[in-house]
């Protein structure tokens, strides 16, 4: 797969980025199934109830639609997460919207929760039958929503069968007032709407864990107020974070002044300093998992030292194709080693004070 990317790189990275993408899509999911690489042993994580063979997710927004989870686990990614599916379909933002920051490694997208909608993405996620791996679900609300919980609930509801776990977005930057969801009063009404619907399915099909994804955004005292409520109402693990909407003044591409989501290299410090600063306020409660910026086994090393459990990567898989996962996964043991843990759970969270106070 590595090879066929370095031929094909040149004649994506020419192509117009969403154009790019649903072709990686298309190869993907015509790519003969094969099953992943063991791990080694070192790197299998436990973590919300799950047993992870490696520590390293593909994030949500590669597989927006559920059409390739188990190529992405076939590429030797430990986990990985479809969406974000809205109940009914809906067309996103006008196009472009994805936009390559190619000479800072970054990507900026305002794409507004384009989806199939929930019977497109069910019945792919159903065909997977009993097939091993673990395949997230991230839910959202449709643009037009009167009740926006409601379509939360639905999501949660639709993907009982077929989830392992489920994350809920109220984080992204393109659905107008939808970051409003992680205001005290806002959230602690959603968690628990969201949380009555997974435990009332529990019994059929298992209880499904219950991530939080929030935004890098938030000012110190949102973020006490979103780890209150979440410790609060039980909640199984926060992925921090998603995209932002601040931009770097090291930002060099022409293009960064486009409307959206900020990912890849230039959200790294942000994202991983917010990270750090989530850990000490969860306490131990509930596991985090780490996103924005990794790059390469140092990158995903320095976010378990700030405090996650687990992390996903997505952007640099934009420059670095799908030998990313892999480099990652054989860098780490070194990394372990090199910080002198004796394992990589005794790495998590080993340099959060450093990494919230900006000194790491």
């Amino acid at each position: 797969m590595s090879f066929l990317f370095n031929l094909a790189r040149p004649f994506l990275m020419g192509m117009d980025p969403e154009q790019a993408h649903g072709a990686t899509i298309a190869g993907l999911r015509v790519m003969p199934a094969r099953a992943p690489q063991k791990d080694d042993p070192r790197l299998a994580v436990e973590a919300f109830g799950l047993r992870f063979p490696n520590p390293v997710g593909m994030a949500a927004g590669f597989d927006k639609h559920g059409e390739v989870p188990d190529a992405l686990l076939g590429l030797g990614f430990g986990f990985t997460e479809v969406g974000t599916i809205t109940p009914r379909p809906q067309p996103g933002n006008p196009k472009p919207r994805l936009f390559r920051l190619t000479e800072d490694e970054g990507v900026i997208n305002r794409f507004g929760f384009n989806s199939e909608g929930h019977a497109a993405a069910h019945r792919r996620l159903t065909a997977r039958g009993a097939r091993a791996g673990i395949v997230g679900v991230n839910v959202g609300a449709n643009k037009d929503a009167v009740d926006r919980a409601a379509d939360y609930v639905a999501g949660v509801t639709a993907f009982a069968d077929v989830a392992s776990y489920f994350t809920i977005n109220i984080s992204s930057p393109n659905t107008p007032g939808l970051r409003d969801l992680q205001q005290a009063a806002a959230l602690d009404d959603l968690l628990a709407k969201v949380l009555d619907a997974r435990d009332a399915a529990a019994e059929k099909h298992g209880r499904k864990p219950v991530l939080l994804k929030i935004a890098p955004d938030l000012a110190i005292e949102d973020l006490d107020d979103v780890v209150r409520v979440s410790r609060a109402r039980a909640i199984d693990g926060m992925i921090v974070s998603n995209t932002t909407i601040t931009r770097p003044a090291s930002l060099r591409s022409a293009l960064s002044k486009e409307t959206g989501g900020l990912s890849g290299r230039p959200l790294f410090r942000l994202a991983t300093q917010v990270l750090a600063q989530t850990f000490q306020r969860v306490e131990g409660q509930f596991p985090l998992i780490g996103a924005g910026g990794i790059e390469s086994a140092d990158t995903a090393f320095a976010k378990f030292e700030a405090g996650a459990t687990l992390v996903q990567v997505y952007s640099a898989m934009v420059y670095r194709g799908p030998q990313l996962v892999n480099d990652i996964k054989r860098g780490l043991p070194g990394c372990i080693a090199r910080g002198g843990y004796a394992r990589l759970s005794d790495a998590v969270g080993a340099k959060a004070a450093d990494w919230a106070a900006g000194k790491a």
